[in-house]
């Protein structure tokens, strides 16, 4: 039996209102998952309860069979969270910076410094690497918070609009990270607003609405639920319609 990256089961969150409302969602081992939906559906709050940043109010969350609630440092050491906001020390240079998240983890300081420098090159950062974060324009920090979501080898990487504010060159270099990353078997789940992204990049796409799993499946799948030849900007559309119809 094959254990899914990710199985949230029942899941649920509310604040003012309820964000996610009794969410079952399940993602394989190894493939691209682009969880899509309008502003307010739900999407970050759900990302951030899987990778422990927020506590649900009912439901499961299992990370490679592990229960995330019961055991959040085990399952949090296989998780690499990026949000859309890079959070790095501005005094800090990316070869430091890359140095301290691994310290937090706990690796072995030349394994670290491995680890970065190769980080470093495969993002293009050598150039800057012994600048001070603290000049980098937004581009260059979401690279550097990928980095050091990445310098523990996660399983599964989950990133929130990790593209947005990109400039071309800095977004191509992301998207290739990633999906080398799948290509040796990690999973990635990432929620974006640029849908030729998802259409490009993903095996499977969710759509979520009002905190609800509206549709899923491969864009072919997708495509034969509508009854046509689709952009998946289309078929997001209708179906975000649709939803908001049922609601």
């Amino acid at each position: 039996m094959t254990v899914s990256a990710l199985a949230i089961t029942s899941l649920s969150k509310s604040f003012e209102r309820k964000v996610v409302d009794g969410l079952d969602l399940q993602v394989r081992a190894g493939e691209f998952y682009a969880l899509l939906g309008p502003n307010g559906a739900g999407k970050t709050t759900i990302l951030r309860m899987v990778a422990g940043l927020l506590q649900p109010d009912q439901g499961d969350i299992s990370i490679f069979g592990m229960d995330a609630r019961r055991d959040p440092i085990a399952a949090k050491r296989v998780v690499a969270w990026v949000s859309d906001e890079p959070m790095v020390y501005d005094r800090l240079t990316p070869m430091e910076y890359l140095e301290f998240v691994a310290g937090l983890w706990q690796i072995d300081a030349r394994a670290a410094e491995a680890k970065a420098n190769e980080l470093i090159d495969w993002l293009g950062l050598r150039p800057h690497a012994n600048e001070l974060c603290g000049g980098f324009s937004k581009g260059m920090l979401q690279k550097v918070a990928l980095a050091g979501a990445l310098v523990h080898d996660p399983r599964l990487i989950i990133l929130d609009e990790p593209l947005t504010g990109l400039n071309a060159g800095s977004a191509r270099q992301v998207k290739d990270v990633l999906l080398g990353k799948v290509r040796e078997g990690v999973t990635v789940i990432m929620t974006t607003h640029i849908l030729e992204v998802a259409e490009r990049m993903a095996e499977r796409i969710g759509v979520i609405t009002n905190g609800k799993l509206i549709a899923e499946g491969t864009l072919a799948e997708l495509r034969s639920r509508m009854g046509r030849e689709s952009s998946l900007e289309d078929i997001f559309l209708d179906l975000v319609a649709q939803g908001a119809q049922a609601a």
